[in-house]
């Protein structure tokens, strides 16, 4: 490190011990293969190099010495002397790869979160909807896409006139429920690698035009298109309020909308499926955007994975886990969930506050920002009656020795402890440490 301080004999010295130990390890190596004279030369070289440094010979004479043994070396040394720059390029990036792979195993591991259930904690795959009559420019937009990874998509009107917007309608026992309608189409990732997109149509004064997205098997698995056509009609906050309204008033005329059969392509099959096509009101001209919106990446970060080896986790931390063996989720994963229940814990959803051992639970910044609904924590819900298995409404759990309860902050949709049961204790595997991308706000230590 300060070898620029040393002197001239000094750093022939250090040159001398180097080129010694590569003539050992040529000797070691490769003495087998070569013949009895060029052993002899390489011993006999690397001896005069030996003899001069123990009689702290002058710079000018080392340097004699060196120069022949790396002749000698250079007759000798095969693969290890003199290395190609390819060898040394594959050294370089094998030491790295087992140095990464170390780290990842023991230390620190990269991770990426999958879902928006921990949002606005954690962000998964999400959007940012344009405004009507607003466009980035590219300067922006190639902005966007380093620091937050920001993927544009964007649909023109073909002609002026109202936008509709197409669903598949189902009733069932109480609510209508309305699907987007979306068919799949051929695609290539970086365009090579052949991929399954989503194309969803739209309808303005009569013609269709579409916007084409990842499709299944991507990181936009979690992401649904409502949110973007909520934006589009003119929603706002985190919900659906504007395109649940849409349907229902829709639902309740169905026998007047307008509807077409549509060829519908999934999962490698073709269907004749009838679609409706809801009015919105929203005019456009010719060339406008209709859709337009960027897909963010959700949040990469590391996680600690040596922490929980001597500490163990406390209620209010996030953590990581292997769902190996959660039956319920059949399918071996890691998890990033906040940790709201340990053995012997008794838990309660009093919507919109979770409580703990008879009283609100504490431990997080998030607990508190979920129990006063401080946007955009929306409070804790309880689940769905149909798919829960624990904390409905009125319900209270004790956590079982040896496990852990696991909820996300934004429990309106994380699929959860309260859908799939309980996290082994054996198969937590840390703590998130720190968001490295993208470069927002959240960017830091992990809460």
């Amino acid at each position: 490190m300060f070898s620029f301080l040393y002197s001239e004999e000094k750093k022939m010295r250090q040159n001398a011990a180097n080129w010694l130990e590569l003539a050992d390890r040529v000797y070691k190596f490769r003495r087998d293969q070569l013949t009895d004279t060029q052993n002899q030369q390489l011993l006999t070289a690397a001896g005069a190099v030996r003899l001069r440094l123990k009689e702290r010979a002058d710079a000018p004479k080392l340097k004699l010495a060196i120069e022949a043994l790396e002749r000698v070396l250079r007759d000798t040394g095969g693969k290890i002397y003199p290395a190609s720059s390819m060898v040394e390029n594959v050294e370089f990036f094998l030491v790295a790869a087992i140095v990464i792979l170390g780290l990842r195993a023991y230390f620190v591991q990269p991770f990426k979160i999958p879902t928006n259930s921990m949002w606005p904690t954690y962000y998964g795959v999400t959007h940012e909807t344009e405004a009507p009559g607003e466009s980035r420019n590219l300067a922006e937009r190639a902005w966007r896409f380093a620091a937050l990874l920001a993927w544009h998509y964007e649909a023109d009107a073909p002609v002026d006139g109202e936008l509709k917007l197409p669903v598949f309608l189902f009733r069932g026992q109480e609510v209508i429920n309305a699907v987007p309608v979306f068919t799949q189409v051929p695609g290539r990732t970086l365009g090579i690698f052949p991929t399954v997109r989503r194309q969803f149509p739209v309808m303005v004064g009569g013609e269709t035009v579409s916007v084409t997205i990842p499709g299944a098997g991507t990181s936009t698995d979690d992401f649904r298109m409502e949110k973007v056509l909520n934006d589009v009609i003119g929603g706002k906050g985190p919900g659906l309020a504007a395109w649940e309204e849409l349907v229902t008033s829709a639902a309740n005329t169905k026998g007047k909308l307008e509807s077409t059969i549509m060829t519908i392509q999934f999962n490698g099959q073709t269907q004749e499926r009838r679609v409706f096509w809801i009015p919105t009101g929203r005019m456009f001209k010719k060339g406008e955007p209709v859709i337009s919106f960027d897909l963010l990446t959700g949040d990469l970060l590391f996680v600690d994975r040596i922490s929980y080896n001597f500490i163990r986790p406390q209620v209010g931390s996030g953590f990581v886990f292997q769902t190996k063996n959660i039956p319920d989720i059949g399918s071996d994963q890691y998890y990033i969930k906040r940790l709201v229940g340990t053995p012997g814990d008794t838990l309660e959803v009093r919507s919109p506050v979770l409580w703990r051992n008879g009283a609100p639970i504490a431990g997080a910044a998030a607990f508190d920002d979920n129990a006063r609904q401080r946007p955009p924590y929306r409070g804790y819900s309880y689940p769905t009656p149909e798919a829960a298995k624990y904390l409905g409404k009125g319900e209270t759990l004790t956590v079982p020795a040896h496990k852990f309860f696991a909820m996300g902050d934004n429990s309106y949709e994380s699929a959860d402890s309260r859908y799939w049961g309980f996290v082994p204790e054996k198969d937590v595997v840390g703590r998130p440490l720190f968001i490295y991308y993208p470069i927002t706000r959240r960017w830091g230590p992990a809460k």
